[in-house]
């Protein structure tokens, strides 16, 4: 499992933990999440995420 991370505001998200307060259910792989994803943190969208 990866882990990216957002580069403008450093949220990391974690495939194996998910983000289940955001819908998202641990283990899902960041290439299943929804293109209009953004940061939880910060807003920022899917693209500025970068592998760990």
């Amino acid at each position: 499992m990866k882990k990216y991370v957002c580069t403008i505001c450093g949220y990391v998200y974690d495939e194996a933990k998910g983000d289940p307060d955001n819908g998202i259910a641990p283990g899902t792989k960041w290439e299943d999440i929804a293109e209009d994803f953004v940061c939880p943190l910060c807003g920022a969208d899917k693209d500025v995420f970068e592998e760990e």
